[in-house]
């Protein structure tokens, strides 16, 4: 082999390498799925998001069925909205429920969509009326201590 044929594959090699990366790149960022075909959309109103982020994956039964695209505040409620675009191929009864859900321990947040058992659908637009907040760790850390720090409960049935 020629020197010019090792410079020729080496370079090859390494633009696969560069290829390699940005669709590690992309699928890290949760961005390997834009553009997979046609999306309604719908929103749900949570009193507390938490670390929700958009781009976030919603998830039905552990499949990505959609992505968050928009978190705004409403004026009026102050409530955090959450709007969602979910893959026209899944349809969800009127009356599931949202929840913010945390991927392990300490893991990202998403959109967990419980589907309830309405005949009729959500339709694109729709505001999902059922929904459960995310659960801050912070918070319950402070539970936690507040409630050790007022001391044990008398108990009756324990004798002195």
């Amino acid at each position: 082999m020629g020197k010019k044929t090792i410079e020729t594959l080496v370079g090859v090699f390494v633009l696969l390498g560069l290829v390699g990366l940005v669709f590690l790149a992309l699928q890290a960022a949760n961005l390997g799925s834009v553009g997979r075909g046609d999306t309604y959309t719908l929103k749900a109103n949570f009193d507390n998001i938490g670390g929700l982020k958009v781009r976030a994956p919603v998830r039905t039964a552990g499949v990505t069925v959609g992505r968050v695209t928009d978190i705004d505040l409403d004026g009026k409620t102050y409530q955090g909205v959450v709007t969602m675009e979910v893959a026209r191929s899944y349809r969800f009864p009127k009356d599931s429920a949202a929840k913010i859900l945390t991927a392990g321990l300490l893991g990202d947040q998403y959109v967990g969509l419980d589907p309830g058992g309405d005949d009729a659908n959500l339709a694109a637009g729709d505001t999902v009326a059922q929904t459960q907040s995310a659960v801050v760790l912070e918070n319950l850390i402070g539970q936690f201590l507040s409630s050790k720090a007022e001391g044990p409960a008398a108990d009756p049935g324990v004798a002195k």
